[in-house]
């Protein structure tokens, strides 16, 4: 699945099916000094990281549980909705 945002087309992690593995290419600044942004730089979430989700919230809804290395992180929608992807095959 891919998203159309802007003028590029990329793979979103809010996207990427129930164990679909992907590499992060970016994580989304929305506003300068972005908050949420910054946190999810700081958990580990940068570019060239592998990512896999690992299950999903009742009816693919919140949240999304992913695993980044060895670790598992619990995620909104709208935070997944920041960190872009490329596919691995």
């Amino acid at each position: 699945m891919h998203t159309h945002r802007g003028t590029e087309l990329m793979l979103y992690l809010d996207t990427l099916p129930k164990g679909g593995h992907a590499v992060i290419e970016k994580v989304e600044q929305r506003a300068p000094l972005d908050p949420i942004a910054t946190r999810l730089g700081e958990l580990g979430f940068v570019p060239g990281e592998a990512v896999q989700v690992v299950a999903t919230g009742p009816m693919g809804r919140d949240p999304i549980a992913v695993r980044l290395g060895t670790s598992r992180f619990a995620l909104r929608r709208g935070e997944a909705a920041r960190v872009g992807l490329r596919t691995v095959s």
